[in-house]
Order: C-alpha cells, then sequence, then structure tokens
C-alpha cells in the first residue's frame, strides 16, 4: 500500500544517513510520534439576543417592525453604541416612531446585547427586576386594576406609591415609598386578554433583584385573583 512504500522509503533514508540496520531505522521511526494536526479554530459563538434582550424576536417585531438583529443592525450603524441610554431612547422613539414604552425596551435589550449592561443591571451600575404576566380580560380592566387606587390596594396594599406619569392603556411611571422606580407596560393579546410587563428599577444589587422578583410575582398572583373575581 501507499502509505507502507512511503515508510520504508524513511527507513532506507535514515538507514543511509546513520549506518543503522533496517530493523533499528525501523525502530527509531516507529517510536516518534506524528505530529498533531493544527487544531480547528472554534466556530463563533452564537449570541442568543433573545435572552440576553429579555425580549421574543415575535412579541418585538409585532411591537416595533424588526427583529433583534434588525434593531442591532440599525443602531450599530448610528454607532448607538456610544451614546447614553436616553440618547438611544430617544433616538428610536423619534427616528422610528417607536411608543416610549418599547423604546426603552429596544433600548435594554440593545444596551444588554452590546454588553454596555448585563441582565438586571442598569447603566448606572443599578439593578432592576423585570416581571410580566398575561391576564384573561380585556386591557381595558387591566390597566384599571393598576390605575384605580381602590382597585389596586386590594392586590397590592399598604404601599403608599406615588404615580408620577400615566398614559392610559398603555404606560404608567411609578415613584415606590423606599424611592425606587417601577415603570409598567400595558399591552393588548386579542379582545379578552392583555399583558402588563413591569420593570422595577434602581436597586441596590442583585439580592434586591431577587426579592423584587420574588414580590411582584406574588402581587401579580393577587391581581389575577381579583380580576377573576370581578
Amino acid at each position: 500500500m501507499p502509505i507502507q512504500k512511503d515508510f520504508k522509503r524513511l527507513v532506507r533514508g535514515r538507514m543511509q544517513k546513520t549506518g543503522e540496520s533496517y530493523a533499528a531505522a525501523r525502530a527509531h521511526l516507529v517510536k516518534q510520534k506524528p505530529a498533531a494536526a493544527p487544531a480547528k479554530a472554534a466556530p463563533p459563538a452564537t449570541i442568543d439576543n433573545t435572552k440576553l434582550a429579555g425580549r421574543t424576536d415575535a412579541i418585538l417585531k409585532e411591537k416595533t417592525g424588526c427583529t433583534w438583529e434588525r434593531w442591532v443592525k440599525a443602531l450599530d450603524h448610528a454607532q448607538a453604541y456610544t451614546w447614553t441610554h436616553r440618547e438611544i431612547a430617544k433616538h428610536v422613539h423619534e427616528h422610528y416612531e417607536i411608543p416610549g414604552w418599547w423604546a426603552q425596551t429596544v433600548t435594554v435589550g440593545y444596551e444588554r446585547i452590546k454588553g454596555l449592561r448585563a441582565v438586571g443591571q442598569r447603566r448606572d451600575g443599578s439593578f432592576e427586576a423585570n416581571k410580566s404576566r398575561t391576564f384573561a380580560v380585556p386591557l381595558v380592566r387591566l390597566y384599571r386594576a393598576w390605575h384605580d387606587a381602590r382597585t389596586r390596594a386590594r392586590w397590592l396594599p399598604g404601599v403608599d406609591l406615588t404615580v408620577r406619569t400615566a398614559t392610559r392603556g398603555k404606560s404608567m411611571r411609578i415613584t415606590w415609598p423606599d424611592r425606587t422606580s417601577v415603570e409598567v407596560g400595558f399591552s393588548s393579546r386579542g379582545a379578552a386578554k392583555s399583558q402588563v410587563a413591569l420593570s422595577h428599577g434602581r436597586l441596590p444589587d442583585r439580592a434586591a433583584v431577587t426579592r423584587a422578583k420574588q414580590y411582584w410575582t406574588a402581587r401579580l398572583d393577587a391581581l389575577g385573583e381579583v380580576l377573576t373575581a370581578e
């Protein structure tokens, strides 16, 4: 076979060079290990934009017209990675005419994808907890359960919060008693379904994020009970 012929040729070449017998030259060459093949370069890691950004491409495209890949390309083209959070959000809102809540969603997702902030962390170094829930009620009922103080007290008792701004059926900005901030977005999921998505920001550390997520899980459960009872 060709490989055997090549090996014999190597043995004879060593015999001529060293004066060794065929057996000695062959034994020396057998002991030699072939050079290891160069390692193949690892394929580039695939970035899971959905996991980093916290919103699926399907929802993002429905609300903004673009997937995460397209948003990243558009904002990279504008060199938005050199801007502040406020500048990016303003650009998305004004240049692409994206409503305020979703402009913030695009901005936060872009910053996470580009490594400008970790998941759960804001650009200023503070942290935020995010929760969302879909309820089997029309959007108007879900929004009223947050906006109406009496209804809100049934599932969020004992909280002396301040509503800074509110846009009917769309969003609310709330100052929590400890001076942290809660931003709430509302969206319709059809005639009899709606979703609330909230971001509890200005938290000091990851432990506070964990506590806030547990708290909001319980409060959204209570909200669901109130909406069901109505």
